[in-house]
């Protein structure tokens, strides 16, 4: 008997995570003929985690949540202390950058290695490992003494951090069906695009604590993630149904004695030829020959880039040219958190016309239905980027340029949500090589703008530089509109998408 590929295996219980049609036992013609294959016990079966309760669903969301706000506070709770850092390390202020551009490199290539871990294992070993190991590094970034180990340290934490960030969108879909789902993903964002925007402000009130200092960002940051750990080892169950149904079979086994009943989990052939053309070739093939994927990673990962960018800019703004110290000049990133929550409003508003649209269409996936806020928030993009560049000036006061990162925060956390959840929504099956390629391009983008912010608007000044991002993303507004008039079109044509019903 043949043993299974992982791609098998995934294709195989994809559709029953969504669906829990499954009954136990069923009789398998893949395998030999004596052999059980088991399942869950019909549609209501408790075991399944889209059956879970209410409270229990929230909870877990809950402490996903807490994982990536974890990982994503690491990357910017840092950047107020470059220029202490910099006089400590005897390096340049643009190159003490690379602190935060190579954590978020790490972001990068850190889900090559946990997206295929979590669909072999499951969720939790998948990222309670890894995010211990970042509180680990988190600590030698703290008790560091040159650049070379600062900087080593901050890429691995971004690596294994990254395990949180790239894999609870995929635990979110193991427990949530397709219409809840949106408004699980809206909370889950706050989170993960809140750490970055909260991290400044935090960091700087450490900075200028007589008793703390820049090595306290990073052992804050490695209690914090010792703490969730320990929380979500204690209380977060595991939640990815090919492992649960492998726990079942193994259970049922013990229980009734009977040796015929398997699940294919576990018979699983660790094929590394699969693992690569699924995390490796997929993504990349994907980034260049999908128009969908190419077009909605581009614009997600522009905007990724514009949030990290803020971290070099707000302090040229607020700092050098206002003269406001470390705590005062990195309250304006609170701005961009409004944005971020107010976000959620546009968001959530369009649940409901999202679930009329999946239900008239017989509860199939409609990813055009996801469009509509995507172009809300490629406007409020555009006016915010334009209005902090032409309002940063210490002639004008403090409270325009603060009120136009409010627009900034809004219009990335609406575009970058929605992007998400269309790719979700089109891909399916492909859902993982989809969102890798996203999360690739964009943490790449991110790393390398924040390099060039110093040179850039030092050079050309605040308005002339962010009026350049400005254009960039005005060019880029008919992006969501095209999407709605030809993704379906388009998704007719792709190799990848499933083909819809006409």
């Amino acid at each position: 008997m043949s043993l299974p590929t992982l791609q098998a295996v995934q294709a195989e219980n994809e559709p029953a995570g969504e669906k829990g049609e499954t009954s136990v036992p069923i009789q398998d013609p893949n395998h030999e003929k004596d052999d059980i294959l088991v399942g869950w016990d019909g549609e209501r079966d408790p075991e399944n985690p889209q059956n879970w309760s209410m409270a229990l669903k929230s909870a877990v969301t809950f402490q996903l949540s807490l994982l990536a706000f974890a990982a994503s506070l690491a990357s910017s709770i840092i950047a107020p202390t470059n220029r202490t850092l910099a006089e400590y390390l005897g390096v340049g202020e643009t190159v003490v950058v690379l602190n935060i551009s190579l954590y978020i490199i790490g972001f990068a290539f850190g889900p090559l290695l946990w997206a295929p871990m979590s669909e072999i294992w499951g969720r939790r070993i998948s990222m309670l490992p890894a995010m211990t190991c970042l509180a680990i590094f988190s600590i030698g970034t703290a008790t560091s003494k040159n650049a070379q180990s600062v900087f080593v340290t901050r890429f691995f934490g971004g690596l294994f951090g990254s395990a949180a960030v790239s894999n609870v969108n995929a635990a979110l879909g193991d427990i949530w069906s397709r219409e809840a789902r949106g408004t699980a993903v809206t909370l889950y964002a706050v989170c993960v695009v809140g750490g970055p925007t909260l991290g400044p402000t935090t960091g700087a009130a450490i900075l200028v604590n007589r008793h703390l200092g820049w090595r306290w960002t990073e052992y804050i940051i490695a209690i914090i993630n010792i703490a969730v750990v320990v929380l979500t080892y204690f209380c977060m169950p595991e939640m990815y149904p090919p492992v649960l149904l492998k726990r079942k079979a193994q259970r049922l086994r013990k229980e009734t004695g009977n040796e015929k009943l398997y699940h294919p989990h576990e018979r699983l052939k660790l094929d590394v030829k699969s693992i690569i053309t699924k995390q490796l070739s997929r993504p990349l093939l994907m980034l260049c020959f999908e128009p969908m994927v190419t077009c909605i990673a581009f614009y997600a990962s522009f905007v990724y880039a514009i949030l990290y960018l803020t971290l070099e800019v707000f302090p040229i703004v607020f700092q050098e040219e206002r003269g406001y110290g470390p705590v005062d000049g990195s309250l304006p990133f609170l701005g961009l958190f409004i944005g971020v929550l107010c976000a959620m409003a546009i968001n959530l508003g369009n649940q409901p016309r999202y679930i009329r649209k999946c239900r008239a269409a017989h509860g199939k996936p409609v990813p055009e239905a996801r469009l509509p806020p995507l172009a809300i928030g490629a406007v409020l993009m555009v006016a915010g980027l334009f209005w902090f560049g032409w309002t940063a000036a210490p002639k004008y006061s403090w409270a325009l340029p603060c009120v136009a990162a409010v627009f900034i925060g809004a219009g990335f956390n609406t575009i970058f949500q929605q992007c998400i959840n269309y790719l979700v929504d089109v891909y399916g099956l492909y859902a993982a090589s989809a969102t890798a390629a996203n999360t690739f391009l964009r943490s790449i983008l991110a790393a390398g703008l924040p390099l060039a912010a110093r040179p850039m608007f030092h050079s050309l000044g605040v308005g002339p530089a962010m009026s350049i991002l400005g254009a960039v993303a005005a060019a880029m507004l008919p992006v969501p509109f095209l999407l709605m008039k030809y993704s379906l079109p388009l998704r007719k044509r792709s190799t990848f998408a499933p083909v819809p019903d006409d």
